[in-house]
């Protein structure tokens, strides 16, 4: 029996002739590549400016440590997403502050962000969790309000839309808000292998951004091959290695390409999943709002609490039964890095996302026949009890 995988990059010859391109030329690090791959990118998602990174953590860091953030410094986030977002808060020395979110979309609730607002609070990071964009019409005012930077985790929402004015649609990665971060992880809509991309608006961050970067050196290796002369370069604070290579920035340009298409067929096997999903005794779905418009970077299904069989369960008996899955997106506050973080506010929608979501296979190229032998096993396996 074949295995379905529960994601599968879509890469081909278009992008391993890019990477030749790229090798051929000489030039493999903070090249030419990069530097077209930042400017697409932009582009793409009308951004004024881009810098590419080496991953989606790494652009979380960047932000945050862009913003000045520090030790004293509160950041209001979630623990429902991948760690790496409580993670970048506390590599800057803040703290993360984490409240619930929503049970329809897993995003951050806004109607709880204000009652965690301190004179400590510096900044919210918003991830759009799995692809469904979270609700920037009710975050960025009160950030506003509040004085507060806001940083949106867009890991997974390349090419995901979100509609600020009736009957007008933009990529997230303006940003609306201070600064928007990507990933290139082969489990996101595209990929470089790993990578990542922070976009912003203001030309003094986004420099410091690009510096910082390359361990907060003055100069570029390409400004110093123009240079005309001999010159040094100085590191006017600490800095990190997270360069992306000029051979990642080729494949990058590559999968931009590919993006409009990649969405489309990842649009269509979600609403095939919700046609034949829809209204299961024992299952709920995510939803997406009217204002949004996911990339489906993934798709869950939430097991209700009346559901003969657990997450676990499940996710066992598919697998014996060729189909892999992946457990709901994570907490950090039950990891045992995080434990010493106390909690202010309960979590009780996080936490429930963990314990009783199921992300089952969905990418491009995946057939209309392995995604109904997801569907017939899935209910198969939740009557079976």
């Amino acid at each position: 029996m074949t295995q379905i995988q529960v994601a599968r990059p879509t890469l081909g010859e278009e992008e391993a002739a890019a990477a030749r391109r790229a090798i051929l030329s000489g030039w493999v690090v903070q090249g030419p590549e990069v530097a077209a791959f930042e400017k697409e990118f932009a582009a793409m998602v009308a951004a004024p400016l881009a810098v590419a990174c080496s991953s989606g953590t790494a652009a979380l860091h960047l932000a945050l440590a862009a913003l000045d953030l520090g030790p004293g410094d509160e950041v209001i986030t979630v623990s429902h997403s991948f760690i790496a977002t409580a993670n970048a808060v506390r590599y800057t020395g803040a703290t993360p502050v984490f409240v619930d979110v929503e049970y329809a979309t897993g995003n951050i609730n806004p109607d709880l962000i204000e009652a965690a607002v301190t004179p400590r609070t510096r900044a919210i990071l918003a991830p759009h969790q799995l692809g469904i964009p979270c609700d920037l019409n009710r975050i960025l005012p009160l950030a506003e309000k509040r004085n507060l930077k806001v940083v949106e985790d867009a890991a997974c929402a390349i090419g995901s839309e979100i509609s600020l004015k009736a009957g007008e649609w933009e990529h997230i990665g303006r940003p609306r808000g201070d600064l928007a971060t990507f990933s290139f992880h082969p489990r996101k809509v595209i990929t470089t292998g790993d990578g990542g991309m922070v976009t912003g608006r203001d030309p003094e961050i986004m420099a410091r951004i690009a510096r910082l970067r390359t361990h907060s050196m003055s100069l570029s290796t390409a400004e110093r091959e123009i240079a005309g002369g001999i010159v040094f370069e100085k590191y006017p604070e600490v800095g990190f290695n997270y360069r992306l290579s000029d051979i990642q920035g080729a494949v990058g340009r590559e999968q931009l390409k590919r993006l409009p298409g990649l969405i489309t067929e990842r649009r269509r096997l979600a609403d095939r999943y919700r046609q034949a999903l829809a209204g299961h005794p024992h299952l709920d779905l995510p939803r997406e709002p009217s204002w949004a418009r996911s990339n489906w970077q993934s798709f869950w299904v939430i097991l209700k609490e009346e559901c003969p069989r657990g997450q676990k369960e499940v996710m066992q008996t598919l697998l014996e039964r060729g189909i892999r899955t992946v457990r709901g997106v994570m907490c950090a506050h039950r990891e045992e890095a995080y434990l010493g973080t106390p909690l202010r506010f309960p979590l009780p929608v996080s936490e429930r996302l963990q314990d009783r979501s199921v992300i089952i296979p969905l990418y491009p190229g995946m057939s209309d026949g392995d995604q109904d032998r997801v569907i017939a096993a899935l209910g198969e396996v939740l009557e079976s009890k």
